[in-house]
């Protein structure tokens, strides 16, 4: 049995916790309460708005002018674009990574170790390239032209944790499939992918993050609301007058954008933490 921690341990820990806790959650606290803030006090110092308004979210929401206009085509696109995105990744990321766990050909370590190198190349020096690529070829400011490279950032991390996931499958329950006369395609689709499901979840949570928050792309591929993403579009809001900084509308647009990432991590987080842990059994 593991040792039970004294007081002093268990004190600095709680401490540490609180800290932690502190620093994470203190900036989104923040942009929370400035969400609630009028014009007028943005800029009084002062943690807790004066007066609590909710104009800003109205702005961005139900009134008419440009922030509205941005934000409800941006939010449409960025809906529309991680979930195809996160479709695409995960479908590849499932067929790759199981015949990468089950299979064995030449090249295999290549693949991971080149799917690693991709995961960690710096977006910036790729843009500009692929933003005179897409300008030749028609993909400029399209959807399409953003699922591409979404798929560079989704598909490595997903081949990497279904591939852990699936090493720790027992062999054995698709050899017994096919012994009873499924076809391999057969064992893959009714025995090794609902085992997966955990891993699969867990991974389509992550692809779908990590499309919606892009901003890189999202700002540097796109020029219209034709598929800009929300976090793009938030460095085009304007104030109501020239000399009045947006501040209040862009926290709430970055509120309105976040609740659905807190709602599906507070839904599904036994699910995530489930499929990250059994996916790191085996490697």
């Amino acid at each position: 049995m593991g040792s039970v921690l004294s007081t002093r341990p268990r004190v600095w820990w709680a401490v540490i916790t609180v800290v932690v806790l502190v620093g994470a959650l203190f900036p989104v606290v923040s942009i929370l309460m400035t969400s609630f803030k009028g014009p007028s006090d943005i800029n009084s110092g002062t943690f807790l708005p004066p007066q609590w308004s909710t104009d800003n979210y109205g702005q961005i929401l139900s009134s008419s002018g440009s922030a509205q206009e941005l934000f409800l085509s941006a939010l449409r696109n960025s809906v529309g674009i991680s979930l195809i995105a996160t479709a695409i990744a995960v479908v590849l990321a499932t067929l790759a990574a199981y015949a990468i766990a089950r299979l064995d050909f030449p090249g295999k370590r290549l693949i991971l170790t080149t799917a690693l190198g991709v995961s960690i190349f710096p977006v910036v020096s790729i843009v500009t390239p692929l933003f005179n690529l897409w300008r030749n070829i028609g993909l400029y400011d399209t959807w399409l032209g953003l699922i591409i490279p979404y798929l560079s950032l989704t598909l490595p991390i997903a081949i990497w944790t279904l591939a852990a996931f699936f090493r720790q499958i027992p062999w054995e329950l698709e050899q017994a499939a096919q012994v009873d006369g499924a076809t391999p395609w057969q064992a893959f689709r009714k025995v090794i992918v609902p085992l997966a499901a955990p891993g699969v979840f867990t991974t389509a949570l992550i692809a779908f993050f990590i499309a919606w928050n892009d901003f890189i792309y999202g700002i540097s591929l796109t020029s219209t609301s034709a598929a800009r993403p929300v976090p793009a579009a938030l460095a085009f809001f304007t104030g109501a007058s020239y000399f009045e900084e947006p501040t209040g509308a862009i926290s709430a647009a970055a509120v309105v954008v976040t609740i659905p990432v807190v709602i599906l991590v507070v839904l599904f987080q036994r699910q995530i933490v489930s499929g990250l842990t059994q996916g790191a059994v085996k490697g």
